[in-house]
C-alpha cells in the first residue's frame, strides 16, 4: 500500500510539472507571442522630404506597416535642393556608420550621374556587411537591391482615364524632372490617351533638369504656373508627376475650373488643403510602400536578395486610385486596359 501511495503521489506531481500552468522547464510562458526582432533602418530621402504627400511620404508609409511585425529604430535624412554627390554618399555613409541595415536610398539621386561611381556605389564599397536598396536606382552592387516600377503602366491606365473624362480634348502633363525615369510617366500617359481617343492633344512641360538638382519635384509654385498655362491652352485635366510640386497644379486646377491627376501616392487622402481634394480626379499609384515593406521584411527573415524586382501591375507594384469616385464610372474600361497590359496583349512604351 504504502509502494502505491508513493506511485500516485510521484504521478500527481508529474501531472502538475506538465500540464498545471502551462510553463516550460525553464519557467518562460510558451503561450507568450515571440519577441518582435528589433532592425535599425537608415532611409536617406529624395528631394523634398518626409511630408511630400507623394513619393517619400510613401517611402516611409511602407516602414509604417513594417512595424506591426518588427521593433523598428528608424533614422531618415533628406537631400536638398543644390547639394553634391559627396552630400549624398555622406549621408548613406553616415547612416550605415551609425550602425543601420539596411539602408534604404529613395530615388535615382542616389545614383549620380555615373552609376558605377556614384554616391550609392561608394557607400556600398564602403560599407560591405550593410545591405542597400535603392527605389528608382540603377546601381549595381552585391549588397544593392534594386527596386524599380513599370511607372509607364499606371501612367497608361490614368491616360485612359484622362481620355474618357475629358470635354475638350486637350490633356496635360507635368513632370518634375528631365530625366528618363519620369519621360517613362509621359510615355505611358500619353499612350494611354492616344490609345482611347486617337486625336486628344497632350500638352508637356517639364519644371527641372538634372542640371538644376532636380528641383522641380519640390516646387508648387512652378508647378501652378506651369498646371495654369496648360489650363489657358485649353487643357481641362493634367497629370502631375512632380512630385511635391504636385500641390501647385491642384492649385492650378482649382483656380481654373479643370481636374488633375495625382501621382505615387493616393493624393486625394494625403493632400492637406481639402479644398483641392474635388480636383483630384485620380491618381497613378506607384506603391514603393510595398515595395519598402517587402524590404525590410525579407531583410529580417535573412532573406535580402540583391539585383533588381520590377513592381508592375501585375505585382501590384503600379495601380490607380478610386478615392472621391470620380472615375467609378469609367472603372470597367480601365480595368479592361489593366488586363490587357497584365496579359501582354498591350506592350506599354517607355519612350
Amino acid at each position: 500500500m504504502k509502494v502505491l501511495a508513493a506511485a500516485a503521489v510521484a504521478f500527481a506531481a508529474l501531472g502538475t510539472a506538465a500540464c498545471g500552468d502551462n510553463k516550460s522547464s525553464t519557467g518562460s510562458d510558451s503561450s507568450a507571442p515571440p519577441a518582435k526582432k528589433t532592425v535599425k533602418v537608415g532611409l536617406a530621402f529624395d528631394i523634398g522630404g518626409r511630408g511630400d504627400k507623394s513619393f517619400n511620404d510613401s517611402a516611409a508609409a511602407g516602414l509604417d506597416r513594417v512595424k506591426s511585425d518588427l521593433n523598428l529604430e528608424v533614422k531618415d535624412l533628406a537631400a536638398v535642393a543644390g547639394e553634391s554627390e559627396n552630400d549624398k554618399y555622406s549621408r548613406l555613409k553616415l547612416l550605415c556608420d551609425g550602425g543601420f541595415n539596411p539602408v534604404i536610398a529613395v530615388g535615382f539621386v542616389y545614383d549620380g550621374a555615373d552609376a558605377k561611381n556614384g554616391p550609392l556605389a561608394r557607400a556600398a564599397k564602403d560599407c560591405p556587411k550593410t545591405k542597400f536598396a535603392v527605389v528608382d536606382g540603377g546601381t549595381k552592387a552585391d549588397n544593392i537591391a534594386d527596386l524599380t516600377f513599370a511607372e509607364e503602366q499606371g501612367s497608361y491606365l490614368v491616360g485612359v482615364a484622362a481620355a474618357l473624362k475629358t470635354k475638350k480634348g486637350t490633356v496635360g502633363f507635368i513632370g518634375g524632372c528631365q530625366v528618363d525615369l519620369i519621360k517613362k510617366f509621359e510615355a505611358g500617359f500619353t499612350a494611354g490617351a492616344k490609345a482611347t481617343k486617337a486625336d486628344i492633344k497632350v500638352l508637356t512641360n517639364y519644371l527641372s533638369t538634372p542640371a538644376e538638382s532636380c528641383k522641380g519635384f519640390n516646387d508648387p509654385a512652378g508647378g501652378k504656373t506651369a498646371a495654369s498655362g496648360m489650363f489657358d491652352q485649353g487643357a481641362d485635366i493634367v497629370y502631375a508627376a512632380a512630385g511635391g510640386s504636385g500641390t501647385g497644379v491642384f492649385e492650378a486646377a482649382k483656380d481654373k475650373g479643370g481636374l488633375a491627376i495625382g501621382v505615387d501616392s493616393d493624393q486625394y487622402n494625403t493632400v492637406t488643403d481639402a479644398a483641392l481634394k474635388p480636383v483630384i480626379m485620380t491618381s497613378m499609384l506607384k506603391r514603393v510602400d510595398n515595395a519598402v515593406f517587402n524590404f525590410v521584411k525579407d531583410f529580417a527573415d535573412g532573406n535580402f536578395k540583391g539585383g533588381a524586382t520590377i513592381f508592375d501591375l501585375k505585382a501590384d507594384g503600379v495601380g490607380y486610385a478610386t478615392s472621391g469616385g470620380q472615375v467609378d464610372d469609367i472603372k470597367a474600361k480601365l480595368d479592361a486596359a489593366k488586363a490587357d497590359i497584365v496579359s501582354g496583349k498591350v506592350t506599354v512604351p517607355t519612350k
